[in-house]
């Protein structure tokens, strides 16, 4: 007869019953392997982010041409603004610890973790930090990636496209035309009429549905 293994005072586990028993606990062991696993890789990218730090006010334009929209979705023409800008410590103050990170550190939310990835109903999606319109909910679609995606942003005016050559790969980022803060990334693997995948991450945003 075959003996199973021991665990503290229990009985020796055998046949049919002590292989699903040991199979389980095998099971458990990879899930809290690949678990920490996980952990480990999203806790090391944000130590790789640190270093990055909001554009100086020498970096970038004093102004920015932005496309406004009613609380009904509608645009209400354009104008032209000084550029949001605020010291690092007054966005960590302002900005819950994932958004601070995401939008002024360049960082990747989770997939499937944000509250807006599923988000279905009509509205629009503006910037957490400064309030611009960004994507509308017309433009959103089921990506299968576990972040918010649309096929365009609500106005090519609040949104800026840049080459990013981290993580050994040259992606283009999209970040907030009025405040700089990085939104996600652009790909062109969409659905049309576009063919392109805004792939935003949720808390870069904020959901107001439609007035």
């Amino acid at each position: 007869m075959t003996q199973g293994i021991l665990l503290g005072g229990d009985e020796p586990e055998t046949g049919a019953e002590g292989r699903i028993a040991r199979w389980g606990r095998r099971a458990f062991i990879l899930s809290l392997a690949g678990a920490v696993s996980a952990g480990a890789f999203w806790g090391l990218r944000r130590s790789t982010v640190a270093a990055a730090r909001p554009m100086e006010p020498s970096e970038g334009p004093a102004t920015v041409t932005i496309a406004d929209f009613s609380a009904a979705g509608k645009r209400t023409g354009t104008r032209t603004v000084p550029r949001l800008i605020k010291t690092d410590a007054a966005w960590k103050k302002q900005l819950s610890t994932d958004a601070y990170w995401v939008t002024r550190h360049a960082d990747t939310e989770r997939p499937f973790s944000g509250a807006l990835w599923n988000e279905e109903e009509p509205g629009l999606f503006r910037c957490i930090c400064c309030d611009l319109a960004l994507f509308s909910s017309a433009a959103k679609f089921d990506s299968g990636t576990g972040w918010p995606s649309f096929w365009q942003p609500i106005a090519e005016e609040n949104v800026v496209d840049s080459v990013d050559g981290s993580l050994m790969v040259v992606r283009t980022a999209v970040s907030c035309r009025l405040c700089d803060a990085h939104l996600g990334h652009v790909f062109n693997d969409g659905p049309a009429p576009t063919g392109l995948r805004y792939c935003m991450n949720s808390v870069s945003l904020r959901f107001v549905r439609l007035g």
